[in-house]
């Protein structure tokens, strides 16, 4: 069974893009390719416990077990040292892909305090899209009792549109609330 976002993806978007862009060929039209969820933890360099509590919750978040990003220079200041864990990060392609976008635009965004739409200049100009959410618990599968401590991440989306114009449209269509 197909997440209920790709089907309105083919069903809907791809029509709408195709008349507005003029598009001649359904492989044209902008996709998301992958989306990336980091949590970056400059706290994990006094307490390695830190890094297990980020990974179970972001776990949680996307249904996919994180990837800890280790530190590939030594910084005296920061008193980090080469190979010490500072991160962690989730790719999701393919159906998770989907089922979570589905959950971060319908769930999620209008959980966030003082929600006025999400900035529309945080493209790259490739058509990709980052978004900064202050608090994890926006998301419904964190259990407000649970959590240690709350955490910000930043949430790529990474689209083949070639242009910011075409990225925004796609997000647009897809269901992504930008402030007017």
């Amino acid at each position: 069974m197909t997440a209920r976002l790709k089907d309105i993806y083919r069903k809907e978007v791809v029509p709408k893009m195709m008349g507005e862009f003029g598009y001649t060929n359904v492989m044209q039209v902008p996709k998301i390719t992958r989306i990336v969820i980091n949590i970056g933890l400059g706290e994990a360099v006094k307490d390695a416990k830190v890094v297990e509590a980020a990974s179970r919750d972001l776990g949680a978040i996307t249904g996919q077990r994180p990837v800890v990003t280790k530190a590939k220079k030594s910084i005296a200041n920061f008193k980090l040292r080469v190979g010490m864990p500072i991160g962690c990060m989730v790719t999701l392609r393919g159906q998770k892909m989907y089922e979570f976008f589905d959950r971060f635009v319908n769930f999620s965004i209008p959980r966030i305090r003082d929600f006025k739409g999400l900035p529309d200049r945080s493209f790259d100009g490739r058509g990709n899209y980052t978004i900064g959410v202050k608090e994890q618990i926006i998301f419904p599968e964190i259990q407000y009792d649970k959590i240690d401590k709350i955490r910000g991440m930043n949430i790529t989306i990474n689209t083949d549109a070639g242009t910011d114009v075409e990225g925004k449209a796609l997000l647009k269509h897809l269901g992504v609330p930008f402030k007017k």
